[in-house]
């Protein structure tokens, strides 16, 4: 008897696209993967080609809120010594006064040592402060608060409240800011 033995191959896996799907697959996560983003303040500046034109505005004492924040980072306000987390109120209170807030104007006058952390906070606060006025505007007129309304409505809003904010530094120019 002639027995035969066949070899048998043992079959093998094509793995020449694997290299493929693998960067398709890398590409498909890296697009769809949130990326954190830092978070700053958000300011609108003037277009470009308005450069050499400058806004002059008679302002009168009781249409300017003095914000000054010194070397050591002490708050003051219209001279007077406060503390960060009740400028919102102060804020909110010196527009609210106004019978034309559309007029008032916030000086922010910051020492150059002053660190960057307080800066911030004086600014979100008052970023803060005129959300929560155009937010009362708009559910008095609109009856939703400032985010939900339609960008004409959201103008109006903003006309009502304009964020008028002069800001000058002082201090040294050396070290700049912590």
């Amino acid at each position: 008897m002639n027995l035969r033995h066949n070899k048998r191959t043992v079959p093998q896996l094509n793995t020449t696209s694997t290299a493929d799907i693998s960067f398709i697959l890398l590409v498909f996560f890296l697009i769809m993967t949130s990326m954190d983003t830092d978070k700053g303040l958000q300011r609108q500046l003037p277009p470009a080609e308005n450069k050499a034109q400058e806004e002059v505005t008679d302002v009168t004492r009781t249409d300017l809120l003095s914000i000054a924040l010194t070397a050591d980072s002490r708050l003051t306000v219209d001279g007077k010594p406060m503390d960060v987390s009740r400028l919102r109120r102060s804020v909110t209170d010196f527009i609210s006064r106004s019978s034309h807030p559309d007029r008032l104007v916030i000086n922010l006058d910051v020492d150059r040592q002053a660190s960057y952390d307080s800066y911030f906070n004086v600014q979100n606060e008052i970023v803060a402060a005129f959300n929560q006025l155009r937010d009362r505007y708009s559910l008095k007129h609109y009856g939703h608060e400032y985010a939900a309304c339609t960008s004409e409505q959201r103008e109006q809003v903003r006309r009502f409240y304009p964020q008028r904010i002069t800001e000058s530094y002082n201090g040294s120019e050396e070290g700049g800011r912590q």
